[in-house]
């Protein structure tokens, strides 16, 4: 176990993470809607270099992935542009999709991830907050390769 602190701690663990992989590989990101994107976009900023094809699954159902693309002067962001996300090479479950009000069953997960599947199991990463992943027991029910925690403080002044 490693610890990491602030947000350069949680984009470079994902980086440092996503390192091993091919420069253009094919990288599906899975998490609940609205509350997961804008981490989903981070992340996707952080491997920038790698030249992945990266798309969005919401709520784990393939059918509706959407790309990821560079938007020039904004950042990354997910379109509404339809993509296959099939033969991934990396599934990156975000921890939304373990929280009772905005995921789905587990089990949707992993159906997603074995329909997805190529030849070669795809490395599975988990990333969340606030150990979400073991609080819903995910970590027993999901073969991650790598799990990505991140812990938040909030401090309002005045």
């Amino acid at each position: 176990m490693e610890k990491r602190s602030g947000i350069p701690g949680f984009t470079g663990a994902f980086r440092d993470t996503m390192a091993d992989l091919k420069d253009g590989s094919k990288v599906v990101f899975t998490g609940s809607v609205a509350v997961c994107t804008p981490f989903i976009e981070l992340l996707a900023y952080t491997v920038r270099d790698k030249g992945f094809e990266m798309l969005y699954v919401p709520r784990a159902v393939a059918e509706e992935a959407r790309r990821i693309k560079k938007i020039e002067n904004i950042g990354y962001s997910v379109v509404d542009e339809k993509g296959d996300p099939n033969n991934p090479s990396a599934v990156v479950v975000l921890g939304g999709l373990a929280m009772p009000k905005f995921g789905c069953p587990p089990e949707d997960v992993i159906r997603m991830i074995e329909e997805l599947s190529g030849d070669e199991r795809p490395k599975v990463i988990g990333v969340g907050f606030m150990n979400i992943f073991e609080r819903q027991g995910w970590d027993k029910k999901i073969n991650f390769d790598r799990l990505i925690d991140t812990t938040m403080e909030v401090m309002i002044k005045k």
